[in-house]
Order: structure tokens, then C-alpha cells, then sequence
């Protein structure tokens, strides 16, 4: 045997032992960063898995038993990886139906540009062309800081409700709306420097929509060693809006994938839908890199609306994708969509009461370094 075949086949043995083991982390609902931050690149796992599987099949097999364990665990994490991203390709039936009402219905719609503009950024022309270009009801920027309130000031002639908190730590958060903004206030639910929005937003209809605009902190080594902070807070709104049954929507940049553990215990414990399934990933992270790149941008939202159209525009000189949404508010499938959801069960409730005490408590014992 030759040293190239020897080296080939120790690559995929390698690969394979790596893949195998970033797909069984996750199932160990630890909390550590390093365990969690295997949910973001199911895309890319799956990619590393069936390279190692071709390389099994077409090198010399393993002795004995080894070789058909291989092939056997590499392609049950194939199909399981598969299973857990099939719902957000075009595959998969769609969670949230398109919408029935013309889009010149402006009565009825409701649109929303989300982006996380990267602090460090200075070009705020192209989110400002792709904000005139598109013109959505509500804006909402993440890792704003003073100098960003700055550019995207402007907005104000147009968007006369604002609801800001500005920061210097990446965190900041504007809010611009052209609609009126009833009971707008900003929130610090875990962290003194991290913000994020409550309110509502009134339609041209006098229908009043229930919004609640999230950055939470990612888990991560530069910033949070797990992602207990993280999780405590999605789910803190999944427990706030659990019992309301008005038009609801949940937006931002959630530092967590739509597939993750916890994104689905919150869209049980919301009951809102994700207009990604059925549609496609639209992943917005990382936007400098092709090959690395996840959904970490969402929008939920409750079954009163149907969707006109989803996209997720192009590059801004962030490191995110801006997404853009609009959403026709029609109540009267109500019904019909909700029915696409899981409702949460008693053994949800128990764990998203023990995960927000979890992120209560690590707060209280962790504060902060950065002020606001």
C-alpha cells in the first residue's frame, strides 16, 4: 500500500471520527459553548460525513467488524443531520401559506427589515439604499452604537417612531417605524447591556401586533462560555407570550440556528411559525464566507399572518445578511396554520422554567464586564 493511499485513509478516518463527534455533541443538551456551537453547521457537517463515507466506500475497508460500523454510523448521522435540516428546504411542506390578500393591500401587510449592521462597519449607504429600495413598515438594526443613530438618523422624516438604545458593546438597538409604536420601551431581561425591544406596532387597520425584537449574547469564547444566558432569554419571551393569543412577532439576531434545540422549544412554547420552513435556509451568517454560512437572522411570527414575501438581501459590509419580510394579516386562517405547530407539553414548560432559572442565576453570578 502505497503512502498516499495510507495518508487518504488516515484523512478520512480523521474526518470521520470529527464529523461523527459534532453530531453527537448536540444531542447531549450540555450547555457549554463547544457543545453548542455544533447546532449552527449542519449544512457543512453533512458535507464532512459524506466525504467520509465516499472515502470508506472506495478505499480498503477497515478490519473485521470495523469497516461496516463505519459505514453504518456514518450513514445513520447522514440521515439524521438530513432529517434535521430537511424542514427548511423547499422538500418540506410549507409551516406558514402564502398570502391571499393583493399585496396593494397596505391595510393588511405588515413588512420588516432586519439586520445586524456589524458595529466596526462604516458603510451605512447600502442599508440605507436597501431600506428606501424597500421601504418596510419597521426597522430594526442590531450593533448599533452612536455612530449608527448618526447615519441612519435620516430615517426619522420618515419613520417619526423610534425606540433606541445605542451602545458601544455590539449590542445596541435601534427600532424605526413608520406605523405608530404603542407601549415601546426597551428591556435589559438577563444582562445590563443587552437590550432588547417590547411593544406594539398599530396597522394601518387599527390592529394592534404584539413585537419583541431580541440580540442576545452568542455562546461563544470571546463571549459567553455557554449558552445558558442565550437560551434563558428566547425563552423568557417564549413564557411571556405563551398565552397570548393576539398577532405576535418575534425578530433579530438570535445567535442561534432555527433547528437548534432550544429554537424549537421556544416556537412550542410561543406557538409561532417559522416562514423558513418549506421555503429554504436563507442562511445570513457569515456573509463573507460562502461556505460557512447558517441562519442566524429570524423572524417568528403567530398564525394571524400568511406571508407575501421573505428575503434576505445583499451584502451591506456586515458579516450579516440584512432579511427583509412582509407579512399579510389574515386571521381568518388562524386555525388552519396553527395546526402546523406542536403544543408544548408539561415536560417543555418544566424545561424552560429550569433553563430561564439557569440564565437568572448565571447572570446574577457572572455580571457583565461591559457597562452601558
Amino acid at each position: 500500500m502505497n503512502l498516499l493511499l495510507i495518508l487518504a485513509q488516515w484523512l478520512t478516518w480523521l474526518l470521520a471520527a470529527a464529523a461523527l463527534l459534532v453530531t453527537a455533541l448536540p444531542l447531549l443538551r450540555q450547555t457549554a459553548w463547544w457543545v453548542r456551537i455544533c447546532d449552527f453547521p449542519r449544512l457543512q457537517i453533512v458535507a464532512g460525513l459524506a466525504l467520509s463515507l465516499a472515502g470508506a466506500l472506495l478505499l480498503p475497508p477497515l478490519p473485521g467488524p470495523w469497516q461496516g460500523a463505519l459505514v453504518g454510523a456514518l450513514g445513520v448521522a447522514i440521515g439524521y443531520q438530513g432529517y434535521r435540516i430537511l424542514p427548511y428546504t423547499p422538500l418540506h411542506r410549507k409551516q406558514v401559506a402564502d398570502a391571499s390578500r393583493p399585496a396593494a393591500d397596505l391595510d393588511n401587510h405588515l413588512s420588516l427589515l432586519v439586520t445586524n449592521v456589524l458595529m466596526y462597519n462604516r458603510d451605512s449607504a447600502r442599508i440605507m439604499g436597501h431600506i428606501r429600495l424597500r421601504q418596510p413598515d419597521v426597522v430594526l438594526a442590531v450593533e448599533t452604537d452612536a455612530w449608527w443613530l448618526a447615519q441612519l438618523q435620516p430615517l426619522a422624516k420618515s419613520y417619526p417612531y423610534t425606540c433606541h438604545a445605542p451602545l458601544p458593546n455590539t449590542y445596541g438597538m435601534l427600532v424605526f417605524s413608520r406605523l405608530p409604536l404603542r407601549q415601546a420601551e426597551i428591556r435589559f431581561l438577563l444582562e445590563a447591556d443587552v437590550p432588547s425591544f417590547h411593544g406594539q406596532v398599530e396597522l394601518p387597520n387599527g390592529v394592534l401586533v404584539r413585537m419583541h425584537f431580541l440580540h442576545p449574547r452568542p455562546p461563544a469564547p470571546s463571549e459567553s462560555k455557554s449558552s445558558v444566558r442565550r437560551d434563558a432569554e428566547l425563552l423568557v419571551v417564549g413564557r411571556e407570550i405563551e398565552d397570548h393569543d393576539g398577532p405576535t412577532i418575534v425578530a433579530g439576531d438570535l445567535n442561534d440556528v432555527a433547528w437548534s434545540h432550544t429554537s424549537e422549544l421556544f416556537r412550542r412554547l410561543s406557538q409561532l411559525l417559522d416562514p423558513r420552513i418549506g421555503r429554504g435556509l436563507l442562511p445570513t451568517f457569515h456573509a463573507d464566507h460562502k461556505l460557512l454560512r447558517w441562519p442566524l437572522d429570524h423572524v417568528f411570527h403567530s398564525a394571524h399572518f400568511r406571508l407575501q414575501h421573505l428575503e434576505r438581501l445583499t451584502h451591506m459590509g456586515s458579516d450579516h445578511f440584512p432579511i427583509y419580510i412582509r407579512l399579510s394579516y389574515e386571521p381568518t386562517g388562524w386555525r388552519e396554520q396553527a395546526e402546523e405547530l406542536e403544543m408544548p407539553d408539561a415536560e417543555d414548560r418544566e424545561e424552560a422554567a429550569e433553563k430561564i432559572e439557569d440564565g437568572l442565576a448565571d447572570a446574577a453570578e457572572n455580571p457583565a464586564q461591559l457597562g452601558i
